[in-house]
């Protein structure tokens, strides 16, 4: 039996043609079936191309327990005034406030425009780059070699979400999704003036006004600059009073503020994702 399928002739085919081949010679040997299993048990019934071979990527596992530890930065599309038409935004975001550390408009995904927004932004706010991560997704701008050069002189480390898996850059994307489903955006833009004009004011509002319920429903700018406390202290006191007047409105006990997280994950690992351990998800 093997011997016929070890025939030349049958070198390059499959069991199903070997068979069909052999009942037009008017002879029957076995079924296709056993025919693959007699090539499996030689170890000769497998893909015969050469496969891909996809490489590895590792989980990226960050954390943050205080402002400028880690960055997270993404580009997301603007609509311009026609179709096929974009403006590009970079955001550049503390993860631990969720602070918006820096941001430009520009007409193109571009790394050195990228890099520039990078340099700029870390020595406005004095950020450490021994102690700084900047995490990013695997965009041409953040993968390309000047973007990691950059890094490198600056001595920040990067990290690098894995293709395809959104999750991986999970506070970058939330924040986008606050900005377009914020009530005054437009929807699209007529020019890159009237879009950077428009993130001159959303900015602002985000990182001053709006209350982020991952951080306790501080504002970015409360946390990043060191107001947290005392805001969640001076909260403490106003529902103090509010007990001690009305004690009948609060029948288990005095009621406390939301607190702030210890530290903000990007893929906690399993002893900080058990009950009991710190963790923290966009919102």
């Amino acid at each position: 039996m093997r011997e016929v399928l070890y025939e030349p002739r049958f070198a390059d085919r499959s069991p199903g043609e070997v068979v069909a081949t052999l009942l037009d010679e008017r002879r029957y040997l076995c079924s296709e079936r056993t025919m693959y299993r007699l090539l499996a048990e030689g170890g000769e019934s497998r893909e015969r191309r050469n496969q891909r071979r996809h490489p590895v990527y590792t989980r990226p596992e960050l954390v943050a327990t205080a402002p400028n530890e880690v960055w997270s930065w993404d580009i997301t599309k603007l609509l311009g005034p026609r179709k096929w038409t974009y403006y590009y935004l970079y955001v550049l975001l503390d993860l631990y406030s969720r602070y918006a550390v820096g941001w430009m408009v520009a007409d193109r995904e571009n790394a050195r425009l990228a890099s520039n927004l990078i340099e700029e932004t870390c020595r406005k706010y004095e950020a450490n780059p021994k102690t700084l991560t900047l995490h990013s997704d695997r965009g041409a701008p953040m993968t390309a070699k000047c973007t990691a050069q950059l890094l490198a002189d600056l001595g920040v480390t990067r990290s690098l979400s894995r293709p395809r898996v959104s999750d991986d850059n999970p506070f970058s994307e939330a924040q986008f999704k606050t900005l377009k489903y914020h009530p005054g955006f437009p929807g699209r833009f007529e020019g890159q003036e009237v879009a950077t004009n428009y993130c001159r004011s959303f900015f602002p509002w985000y990182n001053h006004h709006h209350r982020h319920a991952g951080i306790a429903m501080l504002t970015p700018a409360d946390v990043y600059f060191g107001r947290a406390k005392g805001r969640l202290a001076d909260r403490q006191k106003v529902l103090a009073r509010a007990y001690e007047t009305h004690p009948e409105r609060f029948p288990r006990r005095c009621p406390e503020p939301a607190t702030l997280p210890e530290a903000v994950y990007i893929n906690p690992p399993p002893v900080a994702a058990q009950p009991g351990g710190a963790h923290q998800f966009p919102t």
